[in-house]
């Protein structure tokens, strides 16, 4: 979707856009919600169930969904703002991030690495896969 596409949508558009962002967030907590009655020790994070109901919604409609997309390219435009309350987090736990700082670094740069790794080599395996599927 263009720039231009996203500008001809009229308010009510855009407001419809945030809703279902925000519903497929609310569905998606409700979700883990309900599965850690059934599974008490389940620790899947709501949001990211959200985001799978968003990606099935959007294959169902064969990503036409001009108002989600000019919602999700608006929210994009203002993503440094969204940084902000973590960044407050970091200063009224100060103390904390002192004693931990360095086990704190040691396993976001560990965890970086091995996401990436992984993402490697599930692109390479893909890659791979369909290549013999095209052969």
């Amino acid at each position: 979707m263009t720039e231009k596409d996203t500008k001809s949508l009229s308010p009510s558009a855009w407001v419809a856009g945030f809703a279902v962002l925000i519903l497929c967030q609310l569905l998606g907590e409700a979700l883990v919600s309900a599965l850690r009655l059934v599974v008490p020790g389940l620790s899947f994070p709501g949001a990211v169930a959200g985001m799978m109901l968003l990606l099935a919604l959007l294959i169902v409609r064969k990503g036409r969904a001009p108002a989600v997309l000019a919602a999700a390219s608006g929210l994009l435009g203002i993503l440094s703002l969204l940084f902000v309350p973590s960044a407050v987090g970091v200063m009224q736990y100060g103390d904390l991030i002192a004693a931990w700082g360095l086990q704190l670094l040691v396993a976001v740069i560990v965890s970086t690495v091995l996401t990436l790794l992984v993402t490697v080599g599930a692109f390479l395996a893909t890659e791979r896969y369909l290549s013999r599927r095209q052969s």
